[in-house]
Order: structure tokens, then C-alpha cells, then sequence
């Protein structure tokens, strides 16, 4: 059996921010020290860049040449958006995080690995395909769920997000795409506003499930249990991708969900389950995870850690 696949690259901890920023490039290195030597065993890979092709499948052409326009040949720090900003090195750090979500994709339809985790900053669910928000640059998920199909042909492709931020960006993309699945748990009111229980989408294929602050990490992953995962099972996607944010962690400074880091790998448990329980059913269904937000670097790498474990005992 393949091992499974990290994608990394070390100019993930390049990417600037302004001093204080919660990201910030000490992420990346927190989760490189803490999984230590533990995961030797896994195949690693370097990020590619996304082409064009690949930032197109959500994002308006204009948009796209906005950030190449205002990103290339920077010297120093420009703001994108009131908490998003780039540097000299955050346009090719936004474009390989694009790139390694897509290669996360590729390395599972060809079977070379059994499931792959994207550890690429900055994060992309705010990314809406018209503008960078939360950090985000470019929509990573919802641009590897596309790459699924339109290179794989994958008919349906479901995107699971337990960020403490609602994915607005991801949403946004899938709105209208029956063929596009998403679900997600995250605190309500917080950032950014959107992630309403009424917010189904076009066809009904987006599911959320709003949490007050406080909410333990057992009434969070109830809440996947009786809801949010037996719709993907209904949905029988050929493809799941987590959105990984492990700022619902209750030491997390940007958020107020009570998540431990052993819940990550409970949830984590509970999504593969899910995926089996589709394969069972329709003959294939495979996952891969990316990385999106967790600003307390002490929860960040250990809760990735167990994310980890989690994926590969699926």
C-alpha cells in the first residue's frame, strides 16, 4: 500500500504578513516541528504553482489579473483587503497552495497515494472568485474540487470545512453547481458573516451548521453526526476534500468554539467513515485535506498532528 502524501513548500514560511498578523509564517513552522520525524513515512511533495487554467476554474479572469498586477515584483507589503496582504513572496505562496490542493487531487485518482494532506499557507476558503478576503487569495478548495472534474472527470465533489470561519468563498463557488457539494460547521456571529442555516444554495447543496460561541467539540462533531455528514453520504460524492481550520480550538485567539485537539481526530475519524461508507456504496470515493486556518501555534501543530494520525489510520 502507497503511503499517504504531504504537500508542502518551503516558501509556505515566506509568505509576509504585517508584524501581528495571526498569519503569520511561524505557522508553517510550527507544523513542521511538531510532526517532528513521526511522519517519515509519508510520501512528501513540493507544491506546484497553479497555472492560469487551474485559478480559472472559479476565479473571473479579471480578478486573477488584479492579483498577478498588484502581487508581481513587490518590495514590500500591500494591503488586498482590511486583513489580507502580500509581500514579495505571497503571490507564488497564494499560487503553489492553489497548485498543491490540486496535486492532492491528482496523487489520489492516480493511486499513488491513499490520501494527502495540503500543509500550504495562506489558507483559501474566504477567496471568493471575484476578490481576496480573510487572508485568502485564491480559492483553493473549490478550485481542486473543479480540477477534479474537469480533469478526472469526477461527476460530483464535495468540499467538508471545520474552520471556525465560515468558507464564504467556497460557497460562493458552488452556489449554483449542483454537482458541487458543500458542508460546513463554524461559529456564528463571527467572520465573515455568511454560513446561515437557510443558506442552501441553488440546487440545495450547501449545508451549514451554525455554533454559538462556547460550543464544546462533542456537540460540534454531534452536529456532523446527525447532519452534516449523512447529507454527504446522500450526496455520494466521488471526491471529499477537508477544509482543515484548527481555529476552532478552544485556545485558538481568533475564535470562541471550545474544540480539543483530540476532537480534530475524532472528526477526522467520523469524515473517513463517511467516505467508506460512500465507497461501500458506488464503487469509489477518495479524500484529501488542505489546510486552512488555526492561530495558536502551540493548538496548530498539534492538532495537525493528530489530523494526521487520523488520516492515516482511515
Amino acid at each position: 500500500m502507497n503511503s499517504p502524501a504531504f504537500i508542502i513548500h518551503e516558501v509556505s514560511g515566506l509568505h509576509e504578513v504585517p508584524e501581528g498578523h495571526p498569519e503569520r509564517p511561524d505557522r508553517h513552522r510550527a507544523i513542521i516541528s511538531d510532526m517532528g520525524d513521526e511522519f517519515a513515512h509519508w510520501t512528501y511533495h513540493k507544491a506546484p504553482k497553479a497555472s492560469h487554467d487551474q485559478l480559472e476554474l472559479v476565479h473571473h479572469s479579471a480578478y486573477i489579473e488584479q492579483i498577478f498586477d498588484a502581487t508581481s515584483n513587490l518590495a514590500d507589503l500591500v494591503p488586498l483587503d482590511a486583513d489580507t496582504w502580500a509581500g514579495p513572496h505571497s503571490l507564488e505562496t497564494a499560487l503553489r497552495a492553489a497548485g498543491g490542493a490540486c496535486l492532492a487531487v491528482d496523487l489520489v485518482m492516480q493511486e499513488k497515494a491513499p490520501t494527502a494532506f495540503s500543509a500550504m499557507r495562506p489558507p483559501g476558503h474566504h477567496a471568493e472568485p471575484d476578490r481576496a478576503m480573510g487572508f485568502c487569495l485564491f480559492s483553493s478548495a473549490a478550485i481542486a474540487a473543479r480540477h477534479a472534474q474537469t480533469v478526472w472527470g469526477l461527476s460530483r465533489v464535495a468540499v467538508v470545512d471545520f474552520d471556525v470561519h465560515h468558507g464564504n468563498g467556497t460557497q460562493a463557488a458552488f452556489w449554483d453547481d449542483a454537482s458541487l457539494i458543500y458542508a460546513s460547521s463554524h461559529q456564528m456571529p463571527l467572520y465573515p458573516g455568511t454560513g446561515a442555516a437557510h443558506e442552501q444554495g441553488a440546487h440545495n447543496n450547501i449545508f451549514n451548521l451554525p455554533c454559538a460561541p462556547g460550543t464544546s467539540g462533542t456537540q460540534i462533531i454531534k452536529g456532523w453526526r446527525e447532519s452534516l455528514l449523512p447529507a454527504i453520504v446522500d450526496a455520494a460524492p466521488d471526491l471529499v476534500i477537508i477544509s482543515a481550520g484548527f481555529d476552532a480550538h478552544i485556545d485558538d485567539p481568533l475564535g470562541g468554539l471550545a474544540m480539543q485537539t483530540a476532537d480534530f481526530a475524532t472528526l477526522t475519524s467520523d469524515i473517513g467513515a463517511c467516505v467508506q461508507q460512500i465507497a461501500d456504496a458506488t464503487g469509489g470515493c477518495r479524500l484529501i485535506s488542505l489546510l486552512e486556518g488555526g492561530y495558536n501555534l502551540d493548538a496548530l501543530g498539534q492538532s495537525v498532528c493528530a489530523h494526521l494520525r487520523a488520516l492515516e489510520a482511515l
